[in-house]
């Protein structure tokens, strides 16, 4: 499994003159810049990859599965991915 660490390092080697520093601030841009735009209720593109939505789930009766009591489970947004064609066809 590739975590930050893994994709910083490739990043800073792949591009010339760059550091690891400037590289894992390049990412961390990227990823708050992708959660601005979601919290915005906004999608956000990424050709090639895929794209990003909001998508509300509403509030709902659930089960506690250890002793079977109905709880309530509240509203929520989450985040939702969908693959492009690109990475797609990479995979398959």
């Amino acid at each position: 499994m590739a975590g930050k660490a893994d994709i910083v390092d490739s990043i800073a080697d792949n591009v010339e003159g760059l550091t690891k520093k400037q590289a894992s601030d390049a990412f961390e841009t990227v990823l708050t810049t992708i959660t601005g735009h979601l919290k915005n209720g906004e999608r956000v593109q990424l050709p090639g990859f895929g794209s990003f939505s909001v998508t509300h789930r509403a509030a709902r009766t659930g089960r506690n599965p250890k002793t079977g009591d109905s709880i309530q489970i509240k509203a929520s947004n989450a985040a939702r991915f969908k693959m492009g064609k690109d990475l797609k066809e990479s995979l398959n």
